[in-house]
């Protein structure tokens, strides 16, 4: 069972007690845990369509709820923070469903410190991932709602 809201409390706590430079090597510290996007995802042909256009950074992700929650992504590796944010999302809705993660607050960045530490300009990208990730999440949800009726 996926306790999001418990997950999102210990992640302000942990970010919360660092300065923002010790925030962004934290943040680094996640990017190293992203694991590289599935052989699946690579060549799809739809491909374009997961891209998150408002990010400078090229990054694509894909959502998938088999047995929880799994966000894919792949992120250019010249942006480790935007890899660790990404690695932080993936962590954090491990395993949730569809309806916990569209939940995801919109100011989970003000919440763990990341705009101070990254800046407004440098978070509207993250702003954007997160946006998308809670989007796919909630056509997830209104698919499956389609489906039992």
């Amino acid at each position: 069972m996926c306790d999001l809201q418990s997950r999102i409390e210990e992640l302000e706590e942990e970010f919360q007690l660092l300065d923002p430079r010790e925030r962004l090597e934290l943040l680094l510290d996640y990017a190293a845990r992203l694991p590289e996007l599935p052989e699946e995802f690579r060549d799809a042909a739809d491909r374009e369509l997961h891209r998150v256009p408002e990010c400078q950074t090229p990054v694509f992700l894909w959502l998938t709820f088999d047995d929880g929650a799994v966000l894919h992504a792949e992120v250019a590796p010249e942006a480790p923070t935007v890899q660790g944010f990404v690695s932080l999302l993936r962590e954090l809705i491990a395993g949730c469903s569809p309806e916990q993660v569209a939940q995801i607050p919109q100011d989970l960045l003000h919440r763990v410190g990341l705009v101070e530490a990254l800046g407004m300009v440098r978070s509207r990208g993250l702003h954007a991932i997160l946006h998308r990730v809670r989007a796919m999440a909630g056509q997830q949800q209104s698919a499956a709602a389609k489906s039992q009726s």
